[in-house]
C-alpha cells in the first residue's frame, strides 16, 4: 500500500476521474444546447384538438409532462396567434381532449409582427378589392409577386439613404461654420442651407413615392381563420413565409430549414430580437474580438518581454507581477466602470471638445462605441497574454540565449529572431485564452457600447467606411436580452439556445485558427510542452 501511494497511483486516478467528469459535463452541455437549438427551425406539423367543451384549438406539440399537483398527463401546445390569444403556448390536460386530427389545409404563416399564425385560408382580396380564388397556388403567386415588387423599392430606399447621409454631412458643415463665426461665414452657410433644402425636397418626394407604393402593395390582403373560427385579415406584404406543414415532404422541410439557417446568419433581427436573423450581432462580436486582439496582443507581449528579458529582478518587478496576476481576477464589471470613466468620458469627451466642439452636447466619441468596448476588453485580457508570454519565454533553455549571443548576435537580434519565434506557441495560447474569455463577457460591454438594436453596422459604404464610434450588437448581450428581458419567456427560449450555439461556434472557430497556428510554430520550434 505504501508503494501504491508512493507511485502516485491515487493521484493519477483522481486526475483521470476529474478529466472524465469535465468531459462528461462538457458533452452534456453541448448536447443540451444542440438539442434545443437545432430543432428550432424545423417545420413541425400542426395538430387540431377537439376539447370536451366542444371548442377547437390547433398548434404544434412542443412537450409533454405530468402535472406537478394533479399528476395528470398534459400536452404543451404552441398555439401562436399571439395577437388573438395573447400567448404563444398553452398546456392542455389529455383528459380534456375529446379528439384530434391533422388538417392538411392548415397554414403556418411567418409574419413581420406578432410571431406565427396558425389557421385556414378563407379569403383573398386583390389590390383593387376584387375577391380571388382562395387556394394555395393563388396565395403563393400573390405573395411572390408582392415580394418582387417590394424588392424594386430597394432602389428608392438606397437613394433616400444617400440623400439623408448627404444632408447630415451638410448639417455638420453648417454647425462647424456657425461655431467658428456665424456672421463671417454667413454666405457659405446660406449656400449650404440652400443645398440642404434641395436635398430635403428630393428626400420628401422619394418618401412620398415610397409610401404611396407601399400602401398600394398593402391593399392585397388575405383573411385566415383559426381553429375556433376567429377571422383575421392580413396585408399579404406582412407575411414573410407561407407553409402548409402537414402537406410538406421531408425534402420540402429540409429546404425550408436551410432557408431559415440562411435567414439567421444574414438577416436583421425583428420582434424584439426574438425572430429573424442575427447578422448584426455576429458581425459585432467578431469585429470586437478582432479589435480586442489587435490591442491586447502587442501590449501584452511587449510588457512580458520587458519583465522577462530586460527588467532587473527586484521588489518592483515582483510587485508588478503580483499586480498582473491580481488583475486577471478582477471582476469584469470593474473594467466596464473603468472603461466608461476613462475611455468614454475621459478620452472620448476630450476628443469631442478638441475635434467636434460644434456637435456638443451631442457626443461623437464621448459615448459608448465598438472602439471603447474593444479597448476595455483588451485591458481585461492583457494580463492573460502577459502571463502566457512570460511563461513561454521562461521555458526556453538558457543555453539558446547564450549560444546566440556567443555567435555575435545582439540581445535584440536574439529576442526577435530566436526567442520570439520559439515563444510563439505560448503567445498563441495566451491569445486563445484571452479570446475565449473576452467573447463571452457581457457586463462591461453594457456600459461601453453594446446595444439591443444597432441601426447600422460599424463598417459600411459611407466615408470613412469604418466607424469606430458606433454602437454595436453582441451575441452575449443578445442572450441576456432575449433570455431575461423578453416579456414572452417560452417563445424566446429557443432563440437563447440558438444564439448560445452561434457564440460557441465563433469561439471554437477563432480558437481553432489560433491553435492551428500555434501547433505549426510548436512543430517548428520544439522546446517544451507549454
Amino acid at each position: 500500500m505504501k508503494n501504491y501511494w508512493k507511485r502516485g497511483e491515487p493521484m493519477v486516478l483522481a486526475a483521470g476521474a476529474t478529466l472524465a467528469a469535465i468531459l462528461f459535463m462538457t458533452i452534456t452541455l453541448m448536447a443540451v444546447i444542440l438539442g434545443n437549438s437545432l430543432g428550432y427551425f424545423w417545420v413541425k406539423g400542426l395538430v387540431e384538438y377537439t376539447l370536451n367543451d366542444g371548442s377547437h384549438i390547433m398548434g404544434q406539440v412542443t412537450g409533454k409532462e405530468l402535472h406537478a399537483l394533479t399528476n395528470a398527463k398534459r400536452v404543451q401546445l404552441k398555439v401562436a396567434n399571439r395577437d388573438i390569444y395573447g400567448q404563444d403556448f398553452r398546456w392542455i390536460d389529455e383528459s380534456d381532449i375529446k379528439g384530434q386530427s391533422v388538417p392538411k389545409e392548415a397554414y403556418l404563416l411567418d409574419r413581420m409582427e406578432h410571431g406565427n399564425f396558425f389557421g385556414f385560408l378563407k379569403e383573398l382580396k386583390g389590390a383593387d378589392g376584387t375577391l380571388l380564388n382562395p387556394d394555395p397556388e393563388m396565395l403563393r403567386k400573390l405573395s411572390t409577386d408582392l415580394r418582387r415588387q417590394e424588392s424594386a423599392l430597394k432602389d428608392i430606399k438606397k437613394k433616400m439613404s444617400d440623400l439623408n447621409q448627404a444632408s447630415e454631412v451638410i448639417r455638420l458643415k453648417i454647425a462647424k461654420l456657425e461655431y467658428r463665426n456665424a456672421e463671417a461665414n454667413g454666405a457659405a452657410i446660406a449656400s449650404l442651407n440652400e443645398k440642404r433644402n434641395n436635398i430635403t425636397e428630393q428626400f420628401d418626394l422619394l418618401k412620398d413615392e415610397l409610401n404611396s407604393r407601399q400602401q398600394e402593395l398593402a391593399k392585397t390582403t388575405a383573411t385566415f381563420v383559426d381553429a375556433s373560427g376567429t377571422a383575421k385579415e392580413f396585408a399579404l406584404l406582412d407575411i414573410l413565409n407561407i407553409h402548409q406543414p402537414n402537406k410538406m415532404s421531408l425534402l420540402d422541410k429540409v429546404w425550408v430549414y436551410a432557408g431559415k439557417i440562411g435567414e439567421l446568419l444574414f438577416d436583421d433581427p425583428r420582434e424584439s430580437n426574438t425572430e429573424g436573423g442575427l447578422f448584426p450581432a455576429i458581425f459585432g462580436t467578431v469585429m470586437m474580438v478582432i479589435l480586442m486582439s489587435l490591442f491586447s496582443m502587442p501590449f501584452g507581449v511587449i510588457a512580458a518581454i520587458y519583465l522577462r528579458e530586460y527588467a532587473r529582478e527586484g521588489r518592483l518587478v515582483q510587485l508588478v507581477r503580483i499586480a498582473v496576476n491580481n488583475l486577471a481576477g478582477v471582476p469584469s464589471i470593474v473594467y466596464g466602470v473603468f472603461g466608461l470613466g476613462f475611455f468614454v468620458y475621459g478620452i472620448g469627451g476630450s476628443l469631442d471638445k478638441f475635434f467636434f466642439p460644434e456637435r456638443l452636447p451631442t457626443p461623437v466619441f464621448g459615448t459608448g462605441g465598438i472602439l471603447w468596448a474593444s479597448l476595455t476588453l483588451a485591458l481585461l485580457t492583457v494580463p492573460v497574454v502577459i502571463v502566457a508570454t512570460e511563461e513561454s519565454l521562461a521555458s526556453i533553455p538558457k543555453g539558446i540565449r547564450e549560444g546566440s549571443l556567443a555567435l555575435g548576435a545582439t540581445k535584440f537580434q536574439t529576442l526577435t529572431r530566436v526567442l520570439l519565434p520559439m515563444a510563439t506557441p505560448g503567445i498563441m495560447t495566451g491569445l486563445v485564452l484571452s479570446m475565449a474569455r473576452a467573447v463571452g463577457e457581457v457586463a462591461p460591454l453594457m456600459l461601453v457600447g453594446v446595444v439591443k438594436m444597432a441601426p447600422s453596422l460599424p463598417i459600411d459604404g459611407q466615408f470613412p467606411f469604418f466607424h469606430v464610434d458606433r454602437k454595436f450588437m453582441h451575441l452575449g448581450f443578445h442572450i441576456y436580452d432575449v433570455g431575461f428581458q423578453s416579456p414572452n419567456v417560452e417563445a424566446a427560449k429557443p432563440m437563447v439556445y440558438v444564439t448560445t450555439l452561434l457564440l460557441l461556434l465563433i469561439v471554437i472557430a477563432a480558437s481553432s485558427l489560433a491553435i492551428r497556428f500555434r501547433n505549426q510554430m510548436r512543430r517548428r520550434y520544439t522546446t517544451s510542452h507549454f
